[in-house]
């Protein structure tokens, strides 16, 4: 039965973050669009002289927060300097143009995801998906709780806050599968505020984010839908690189995949280290936030599920690639006839749980 007197308790004007959504930019915009970066914070621990390693740099897609935390592990515990690379994390934000900075030369490594690496086959950007630390995308939609809005099913027809990404990401697969209509679309800016203030509204989020803050501020644990357990599952938060760096200097990128695979188990058994260094490059970030997504990146399995169980994280798979196409082809997203292959490669992944944890 649905409470009529429901509401949240959202006082306007606190502080909020503007949490990590579906990619940074829509699959739409301009490859050449001008790029703001933030400004870059990186924390390098070195046990050698930086002359003795090769330098290299990755640019997250968002602030610095628990979904970057095997890249922060890695370099908080030595374990790039053990590779033989000295690395600097450039936290993104909404108008990094990660693409940009890539196909320039500005950064080594970017976070990116399946849909826009299919997107860039495409559309003509070389750059290839050397490695997946997620297996299940966080992507989720957000209700009210006691709204009726407990299952996908039920929010057909309702009014959705949707990102411009998420036009062309999820938001086809759910067309396609739960009958959804563009009328019910609204757009999402990443504000809380317009979902926090209307018990009708229903927003997109992601699990390890999005649903704390609500809770914090609102004071009622809102209703999750993980798209993953519905399934879309496409890859996302992967590592991402120029395809000419791949073809020309395959061994650093090895490092570095090996190195941030390692980077990842060992976050998530004592985060601690990494947590340290995302709190330096992000000061807003809370030890209950993070406490928080880590803890859901376990429950849920994001990182260690799936193929990453026998094969490692970062684990990739022809099936579930074309899996991941062939649903995006049916929902009309991408035509039939893209080199979906030339996305990605498993040259530097699936070698094994033994292999990273030995």
């Amino acid at each position: 039965m649905v409470q009529k007197n429901y509401k949240y308790n959202y006082q306007p004007g606190i502080n909020r973050r503007q949490f990590m959504q579906y990619g940074a930019m829509a699959l739409g915009s301009s490859f050449l669009a001008a790029c703001s970066q933030t400004s870059p914070t990186a924390r390098q621990v070195t046990s050698a002289t930086a002359g003795d390693l090769d330098p290299v740099t990755l640019s997250t897609e968002w602030v610095a927060q628990a979904e970057h935390g095997g890249f922060y592990q890695a370099i908080a515990t030595g374990i790039y300097n053990d590779h033989g690379l000295d690395v600097t994390i450039k936290p993104g934000g909404p108008r990094v143009n990660n693409n940009l900075l890539l196909m320039l030369g500005a950064v080594d490594f970017i976070i990116g995801y399946a849909a826009d690496a299919i997107n860039s086959v495409a559309t003509g950007i070389p750059k290839i998906t050397v490695a997946a630390p997620f297996q299940k995308t966080p992507q989720v939609l957000i209700a009210h709780p006691n709204t009726g809005n407990d299952s996908l099913e039920d929010l057909r027809g309702k009014p959705i806050l949707v990102s411009s990404a998420g036009t062309v990401s999820y938001w086809p697969f759910l067309k396609a599968k739960y009958g959804f209509t563009d009328e019910q679309r609204r757009p999402y800016n990443f504000d809380l505020e317009p979902f926090l203030a209307d018990e009708n509204l229903i927003q997109q989020g992601y699990l390890t984010s999005e649903p704390f803050e609500i809770e914090r501020l609102g004071g009622a644990e809102p209703v999750i839908l993980l798209l993953a357990d519905s399934g879309y599952n496409p890859y996302t938060n992967t590592i991402e690189a120029r395809t000419q760096l791949v073809e020309t200097n395959p061994d650093l990128v090895q490092r570095f995949v090996d190195a941030s695979i390692k980077g990842w188990y060992s976050y998530l058994d004592d985060p601690a280290p990494g947590n340290a260094l995302i709190k330096q490059d992000n000061p807003a970030m809370t030890d209950e936030q993070i406490a928080y997504s880590v803890e859901k990146l376990k429950e849920y399995g994001i990182v260690v599920s799936g193929d990453a169980e026998s094969l490692g994280i970062g684990a990739m798979t022809d099936e579930k690639w074309q899996e991941f196409f062939d649903s995006t082809v049916e929902a009309e997203v991408f035509n039939a006839d893209i080199n979906y292959r030339s996305a990605y490669t498993l040259q530097f992944v699936n070698k094994g749980v033994a292999y990273y944890q030995g």
